[in-house]
């Protein structure tokens, strides 16, 4: 999420994350399956790999493979062989397994409710009840319990990349100026690319011969794209990137956030092409460019002037506890007692807790829908019942509104967050590959 204009990137603990911003249901809750003849028993348990102290077994692989192949088959993906997404999910599953049991260390908890609350924000965008939902979830053959686990870990990742991402992402003053202040850079704030990638990775020291093989594999895979293959099938086979499940569709990204490397690319293809292999100190790139588009200029927007408390769940502190915390501060400050003084000794928003809470003036979509929701609701003046978002529970007060002409303003604020989209993605990528390299992985041979 892009900061207030008057406020840095690294203070706001609920701000959205450009790529780093997970699906909720990645790969999707496992799909039911059958009991095992005892037979298979001891074969669908084998381990795959061990993961630090953990493991992950083909009954894990299998699950992910069934509900991948349900969901590529609807996105009209070109499914490739069992054993290429077999490689691909045990990937990814021991990357989530590293970044879980990084949660763990840090504490990282979901409880019960916070599933609860996910669950109902899923069945609204899918306009059904929870029940309804749920209803859907058994026509679609999952089960619900699988699904809420799936949940629980989509959920503590996304704390996990708000804690270690966005969080320790900040954009200087001196970095929006010099952003504005190129005149490419300026000319190109509303250009927008959708993009699909196909990445090889490197990993942090790799020696010589290790980079020759990865620009071979990735100079193979340039070669099939020219000769006709299926970009998506491709991705799905050789790309170590995140989108690489989705068929290595990023989608819609403005120019800032992209690294000079890729616009340099871009810049001279049409859609429907593909790039030259790109080498970046992370690894070996393919483009391909879907479209190219710019924006309107900025039309006025209604902005809010807000303050806010947060209090966080944790181990010592429940969701009960924070509410009546919050509804007991609610009430001192409705007899009087100074909003920003209890900001300051309460809140636990490290950014906005020693300026009283302060969050500055917003605009529309700055802010998780959840808190904009509640903000929005809010006259001048008001204060807002506990509001529960994904970082906690706020007790918002609306200071004054205005209505404001954002073509320089706005650019600014564009600028700003074009430029952290790019800080979080470079942040995520060298993040990823330290937590891949310092980690204890094996496979068990032949057991893929």
């Amino acid at each position: 999420m892009p900061c207030s204009p008057n406020a840095s990137a690294s203070m706001r603990p609920f701000r959205r994350a450009g790529l780093l911003t997970l699906a909720l249901i990645a790969f999707g809750a496992p799909a039911r399956a059958a009991d095992p003849a005892p037979a298979a028993v001891a074969d669908l348990d084998r381990i795959l790999a061990v993961v630090n102290d953990d493991v992950i077994t083909a009954t894990e692989i299998d699950a992910r493979l069934a509900q991948t192949k349900k969901q590529l088959a609807l996105e009209k993906i070109k499914i490739p062989a069992d054993e290429v997404l077999k490689r691909q999910l045990l990937e990814r599953l021991v990357l989530e397994r590293l970044q879980l049991q990084l949660a763990a260390q840090a504490g990282i908890r979901v409880s019960d409710s916070d599933i609860d609350q996910q669950l109902e924000t899923i069945a609204r965008n899918n306009r059904k009840s929870p029940e309804e939902f749920r209803q859907l979830l058994a026509r679609e053959g999952m089960d619900l319990g699988a699904y809420r686990a799936q949940l629980r870990t989509q959920l503590t990742l996304r704390q996990l990349l708000e804690r270690e991402i966005n969080n320790r992402v900040s954009v200087s003053e001196s970095e929006v100026r010099a952003f504005l202040d190129d005149r490419e850079s300026r000319r190109n704030v509303n250009l927008a690319y959708d993009i699909s990638h196909i990445f090889i990775s490197l990993p942090e020291s790799a020696t010589s011969e290790a980079i020759q093989t990865a620009k071979g594999r990735a100079e193979e895979v340039l070669q099939r794209l020219r000769q006709g293959a299926d970009f998506e099938q491709t991705a799905l086979t050789y790309s170590q990137g995140q989108e690489a499940m989705t068929g290595g569709r990023v989608g819609w990204k403005q120019a800032g956030q992209l690294p000079e490397l890729f616009l340099t690319a871009l810049k001279t293809m049409r859609p429907g092409a593909v790039s030259a292999v790109l080498r970046s100190p992370s690894g070996f790139h393919v483009l391909r460019l879907n479209d190219v588009r710019g924006e309107s200029a900025p039309a006025p927007v209604m902005q809010t002037h807000a303050r806010h408390i947060l209090l966080r769940q944790s181990e010592i502190q429940s969701l009960e506890d924070a509410k009546s915390k919050l509804l007991a501060l609610k009430g001192r400050i409705e007899q009087g007692e100074d909003f920003a003084s209890l900001a300051r000794a309460h809140s636990e928003d490290t950014g906005s807790a020693a300026s009283g809470g302060e969050l500055g003036w917003v605009s529309p979509g700055q802010l998780v829908p959840e808190f904009e929701k509640a903000m929005e609701a809010l006259k001048p003046g008001q204060l807002s019942a506990p509001v529960r978002t994904p970082f906690g529970l706020h007790l918002i007060q609306v200071l004054e509104r205005r209505e404001r002409d954002m073509s320089e303003e706005r650019l600014d604020a564009t600028a700003r967050q074009q430029i952290h989209a790019r800080k979080a993605d470079e942040r995520y990528d060298q993040w990823v590959r330290q937590l891949r390299d310092e980690a204890y992985v094996e496979y068990i041979a032949g057991e893929e």
